[in-house]
């Protein structure tokens, strides 16, 4: 019967458009996108309609790419010097020109990685009255279950549902947890932690810091993982899986499912499809580091796109603090170490509380939250 109540809720969204009580509806349901693809729909509701999408596309977008996202074999990273030196040569390279880049041999063992995909998925894939009791909009939870956190502020929704957990630096009690996911969530945060910090290791070094210079500023001190899930889309054509974008933390580490990709970043003016490569993780440079490197290092947008295959799974873990963790209101400007009169300051200094309100508040809109906090040049 939870379908077909489901569905007949899906029907309303058809008619006439109030899109205010619509979001109202589709969020009482609390049964997400998955379940408006469980009752049948064949057509997708106005409120994931996005109206760019036809101008977007026929703007002046180069055709399909040819470029390939950089993958960087970590193997050696601790055992072997010169390699050591290569893997940072590499990963500077790709935060200054790409922002994004791939890891192998990166610590994490397949089976961890494996097991972690499958979590999300199983928990997606409860029974809705099982998953609803985790369904909230409240930030101050460390534990969600919802559809888009802008969902009632955005242009329009995305087609993705999301359980995310702040993991640091105060994580919920294992009993919190979701049953379903619980023991692999607690194995695979204890492994993408210190993975954060042997990437900040590797950061520090190609910026020419000492190599604890980040995580003694504390890039490392929260970390929220968001696992997604992209239920198949009737009409792809009309909506994003996730709207372009870039991220609000310090770095993201990435974990894509290896069935279906999906994931694209913006590059010279194309869209470059980061294919899933089993056993690999993505890493990107989100908006703070590059604030702190002062644009030495590229936060650059990404999205996700709708298809009619799914469900798509990701794990997302974003190396950030939120407001009222330990060290949201730390001030982080530009590295004066980075700066010089020939370097000055391109950002004001902000803290990671001021940032993420921001980015909340803003939303995915297809721009960077770092806008807000350019210097002017003088003369402007």
């Amino acid at each position: 019967m939870a379908n077909a109540s489901t569905g007949g809720k899906a029907e309303a969204f058809s008619g006439g458009y109030d899109r205010k009580s619509e979001l109202k509806a589709f969020d009482d349901m609390k049964t997400g996108v998955k379940g408006l693809v469980d009752s049948g729909i064949t057509k997708i509701p106005r409120i994931f309609i996005h109206d760019q999408i036809k101008k977007e596309e026929s703007g002046n977008l180069k055709p399909a790419s040819t470029f390939k996202v950089p993958i960087i074999d970590m193997e050696g990273v601790y055992t072997d010097t010169n390699r050591r030196c290569e893997i940072i040569k590499e990963m500077r390279d790709a935060c200054q020109s790409w922002g994004f880049f791939q890891i192998l041999n990166h610590g994490i063992p397949s089976e961890v990685l494996d097991e972690m995909i499958e979590g999300v998925r199983e928990f997606h894939e409860l029974d809705s009255e099982v998953k609803k009791q985790f369904y909230t909009r409240d930030l101050t939870r460390k534990v969600v279950y919802n559809t888009n956190f802008d969902f009632h502020t955005s242009p329009a929704a995305t087609w993705r549902d999301t359980l995310y957990f702040i993991m640091a630096p105060h994580p919920p009690t294992p009993e919190e947890l979701p049953q379903v996911c619980r023991d692999v969530l607690i194995k695979y945060t204890n492994s993408v932690q210190k993975l954060g910090l042997c990437l900040l290791e590797l950061f520090s070094e190609a910026l020419g810091l000492d190599k604890n210079y980040l995580e003694k500023l504390g890039c490392a001190v929260g970390l929220s993982i968001f696992g997604q899930y992209y239920p198949a889309c009737p009409e792809p054509e009309l909506t994003f899986a996730l709207r372009d974008h870039s991220d609000s933390g310090f770095f993201t580490v990435l974990l894509q499912d290896t069935k279906i990709g999906g994931l694209q970043v913006f590059h010279e003016n194309q869209w470059v499809d980061v294919p899933p490569m089993h056993g690999a993780l993505v890493v990107n440079v989100a908006d703070l580091l590059q604030l702190i490197t002062n644009d030495k290092f590229k936060s650059v947008l990404h999205r996700v796109i709708a298809q009619k295959i799914g469900p798509r799974v990701s794990v997302a873990s974003f190396f950030r603090t939120r407001p009222g963790d330990v060290d949201a209101e730390k001030v982080y400007g530009p590295i004066k170490e980075l700066i010089s009169d020939e370097n000055p300051p391109l950002y004001r200094e902000t803290t990671t509380e001021e940032y993420l309100m921001h980015f909340y508040n803003k939303g995915l809109d297809g721009t960077s939250g770092l806008l807000k906090f350019k210097l002017q040049k003088e003369g402007n």
